[in-house]
Formats: structure tokens, sequence, C-alpha cells
């Protein structure tokens, strides 16, 4: 299977499990990786027949910064959920970074899921 990777996606937002951390907006790292064929989209180069992933990227930003969750568990979920709107997508996986919270050390969650909703063509 085919993957397409969407690396450095940097949106600000407020998740935490203190109340003081959803307070104030502060930065998640987010990185998505989804399998779905592509031998369409490189036949007849057209974005129809791929994930276009600028349009992912907006929905991520959106997501990160308009929502607020105590654990980035609850996070990624919805944005894993995001991808898997696209029925061709078959199996996914959505890392939630969260840089800057502890001294130095960056405390990440991954999700690894099959598309409930996966369409063979």
């Amino acid at each position: 299977m085919d993957r397409i990777t969407l690396r450095g996606v940097r949106a600000y937002g407020r998740h935490g499990y203190d109340s003081d951390e959803r307070e104030q907006r502060q930065p998640f790292d987010v990185e998505v990786v989804a399998e779905i064929d592509l031998q369409g989209a490189a036949a007849s180069d057209d974005i129809s027949q791929t994930l276009n992933y600028a349009w992912l990227h907006r929905r991520i930003v959106a997501i990160v910064s308009t929502t607020s969750y105590k654990l980035i568990e609850r996070l990624a979920a919805d944005l894993i959920a995001v991808v898997f709107e696209d029925r061709r997508v078959k199996r996914a996986q959505v890392t939630v970074s969260k840089p800057e919270i502890l001294a130095g050390a960056t405390p990440s969650v991954t999700l690894e899921r099959d598309n409930p909703r996966y369409e063979t063509r």
C-alpha cells in the first residue's frame, strides 16, 4: 500500500490535563501517515485521485486551535477521524507531540488505526 505523509504540522491550542495548560495557547506538533492506493493519482496527475494534503493540513490546524481537551489522546482521536473522512484511506497513523511542556522532554501520543469506512474501488 502507498503512503502519504504530512510532517511538521505546528498548530497552537489549549490542551492539557491541568487547567492552567488550557488557559494559554501552546504549540502542538502533528504528523500523519495515511495508507492509500496512489496508482490512480500517479497515472492521471489528478488531485481528485489522492488525499489532498493541503486540505488535511487546514483541517488539522483548525481542530487543534478550536478544541480543548485534557488529553492529547483525545485530540489524536479527533485528528485520525478527519483522515478517515476520505474512505480511500485504508489505515492511518497520527502522532501528536506537545513540545515545551516538560523541561526538555517532549511527550507524544501515536494512534494507528484501520479506517472503519474504508472502501476499495
